[in-house]
């Protein structure tokens, strides 16, 4: 009974051992690896940097006023269409104390002179003709009554300008303020019974509104130093507003800054780009933009995920991709490559689109 035991004892020891093997055995077996595949492709390949800026009009004009005053009326508002001396306000002048008092000063000495010459003129005239002086001497007092009467007119009309801004002789002021060009007005940045500070050689005045030609707009951006060496002027841009959706707009580089500045800790160059502007669009002048510039381009060529390349050793020529050739298994293929856009690169040789790469693990 006890031999019997001690056998059953034994089997039941070794079958649970071969239990325990062939569980650990089957735990630490590997699930064979299949590698996944792709295959060549035809695309169009576009290597392009992006450079951020805005749309602006390419002639911006403000309007200023000639005279100090304060705006007494508006007739144009943001949006408005205006042409080339059509009214935008009127000013109210506020002449300066010093130059109302100089001119005032001006005609009172010019008065006193056209009366002084108006009376020798008078004499002397007299004098000529009873045939005392001869005409040669009179033709001096006549010149010296003459001047005097313009001057006593150009003084007067000068203070009538420093007090009302119109001249009485004309009929003329300079208290209307009109457009100098033909567009739309983009801002009016004052209202009735504001102070206005005439244009001069010490001051550039006070902006009464700003005028553009909305059909001439142009992309201002500004461009990395690291690409700014790629771009030459005559490049193609496409232009993405980022208030139009789904709309590209089609751009040619026309300036390149030869002087960069600073932000940010980068280097940054100004460019600017003559935008082709589509007629069922209205593009309001500020819109933020970027301009995608085309360095490279290829139509329809075979090309293939650049992740797919493999390197061999240090040389970047050694590229090369592992092909199929029979299920799972795989042999080198050197190749051919040109441009890339950063996720597919274009096979200039050594594929067909019948080949299937190897999709390294990790890729």
């Amino acid at each position: 009974m006890k031999k019997v035991f001690r056998i059953l004892l034994i089997v039941i020891l070794v079958g649970g051992g071969i239990l325990v093997f062939v569980y650990l055995a089957g735990k630490n077996k590997k699930a064979p690896v299949v590698f996944e595949t792709q295959s060549p492709f035809v695309t169009d390949i576009i290597k392009k940097t992006v450079a951020t800026g805005s749309i602006v009009p390419r002639k911006e004009i403000e309007i200023k006023s000639t005279v100090p005053g304060i705006i007494e009326e508006i007739f144009v508002e943001p949006g408005q269409m205006v042409k080339q001396g059509d009214l935008v306000a009127r000013v109210r002048v506020i002449p300066e104390m010093r130059e109302l008092n100089s001119a005032e000063a001006r005609l009172k000495q010019a008065k006193i002179k056209y009366e002084d010459a108006r009376k020798v003129h008078n004499r002397q005239k007299k004098l000529f003709d009873d045939g005392i002086i001869p005409e040669l001497e009179f033709q001096q007092y006549l010149v010296a009554f003459d001047n005097a009467k313009t001057e006593l007119e150009a003084a007067d009309n000068n203070l009538q300008i420093i007090k009302e801004g119109v001249t009485k002789s004309k009929g003329t002021t300079n208290t209307l303020i009109r457009s100098t060009i033909t567009g739309m007005i983009l801002d009016v940045p004052v209202e009735i019974g504001n102070t206005v500070i005439h244009t001069n050689s010490f001051n550039p005045g006070t902006t009464i509104a700003s005028v553009a030609n909305m059909n001439n707009l142009i992309f201002e951006g500004k461009l990395d130093e690291s690409e700014v060496g790629k771009i030459k002027l005559g490049m193609q841009l496409l232009i993405t507003v980022g208030a139009i959706e789904n709309v590209t707009f089609n751009a040619t580089l026309e300036h390149i800054s030869p002087k960069g500045f600073e932000e940010n800790g980068t280097i940054l160059f100004p460019i600017k780009a003559d935008v082709e502007l589509i007629d069922t669009l209205f593009i309001r002048a500020g819109y933020s933009a970027n301009a995608s510039i085309v360095l490279g381009k290829r139509d329809s060529v075979l090309a293939i995920s650049e992740s797919l390349l493999q390197f061999e050793g240090d040389n970047d020529d050694s590229v090369f991709v592992e092909i199929e050739k029979d299920p799972q298994q795989f042999e080198k293929k050197y190749i051919e490559v040109g441009l890339s856009d950063g996720i597919n690169i274009e096979v200039k040789s050594g594929l067909s689109t019948e080949n299937k790469i190897k999709v390294p693990q990790g890729g």
